[in-house]
């Protein structure tokens, strides 16, 4: 069979609770030419019950159910660039749902790029609304608008929730790291890499729904200890990428380099190791003139 056209990829822990509303928007789609793969990273809360009962119902092309022991969002993204059939990749949260002709717009709008220009294109980037149909975020200043994700951040400064799909073989450069302790690495860690090479197509369309009322999987005082290698590692691939733009945004910048210095104190590496890690040249002076911002950043952390 002829691989689909999209993966739905929803990494779950402990979410039956809202996971209906993933199952139920993707009935509802116009677009037929996808598999949903669902990477279960150690959900005990009945989760495999309840995606065996709709894989029985044979309402969706290919429900894929994909258990692991918990391990986190990372690492159960790189079992679906492992295992994910699509040419695309969309990624729909376990608590969110989308508007039923979200992947056939989202479709029609990479077909719309020439095909001589998509080999530059990683991806389509849509907006997203709330449960009440309220856009969530702002709107990009055109549509389409055609630009790597650090452009639409620095240059653009479009900021808020967005959501749309990457190319498979795009995102297979890019695994996330699986020797890094806790549970957790930002996305901006893959995407600080993917802007190096690749635009996105970016269009002012209300495609996902952002349920706001979902419950937080935090609980208690958040411990920036616990997954302090990830945060370093996302923050100081962002300066290492990212801080040609610094004369966009010089505050943000001086931001991620403290806390880059703030995050690999928490994780036990010096300042010597940190240099090192560094560009030559302006991620280097980022992180010198943060370094009394991160100071007082980690003592804040002592002091907790």
């Amino acid at each position: 069979m002829a691989a689909p056209f999209f993966t739905v990829f929803t990494p779950t822990y402990n979410r039956a609770h809202t996971l209906h509303r993933c199952y139920e928007s993707l009935k509802a789609q116009t677009c037929r030419d996808f598999e949903w793969l669902i990477v279960d990273d150690g959900s005990e809360d009945g989760t495999a019950a309840l995606v065996a009962t709709w894989q029985a119902e044979q309402c969706l092309p290919a429900i894929r159910y994909e258990p692991r022991p918990h391990g986190g969002a990372h690492l159960a993204y790189n079992h679906c660039l492992r295992t994910a059939a699509g040419q695309m990749v969309i990624k729909l949260d376990s608590d969110d749902g989308c508007v039923p002709q979200a992947l056939e717009r989202l479709r029609l709008h990479w077909l719309s790029i020439p095909d001589e220009a998509r080999d530059g294109f990683s991806g389509v980037t849509a907006l997203c609304q709330d449960q009440d149909g309220q856009r969530v975020g702002s709107e990009f200043p055109q549509s389409p608008l055609d630009c790597t994700a650090a452009d639409l951040d620095y240059i653009h400064q479009v900021h808020g929730e967005k959501w749309g799909f990457l190319r498979l073989d795009v995102l297979c450069q890019f695994p996330f790291p699986e020797d890094c302790q806790g549970h957790f690495i930002p996305e901006s860690y893959v995407w600080s890499q993917v802007s190096q090479r690749w635009r996105t197509r970016h269009v002012n369309e209300m495609l996902r729904i952002y349920w706001m009322d979902a419950p937080s999987l935090v609980h208690g005082r958040p411990d920036p200890v616990r997954n302090a290698d990830g945060h370093r590692r996302m923050f100081g691939m962002v300066l290492n990428l990212e801080a040609a733009y610094f004369r966009h945004a010089p505050m943000r910048l001086l931001r991620v380099a403290a806390q880059f210095a703030r995050f690999s104190l928490l994780h036990g590496i010096g300042l010597a190791a940190q240099w090192r890690s560094l560009q030559p040249g302006m991620p280097r002076l980022l992180w010198l003139a943060a370094l009394p911002m991160a100071f007082m950043l980690r003592l804040r952390d002592a002091l907790r």
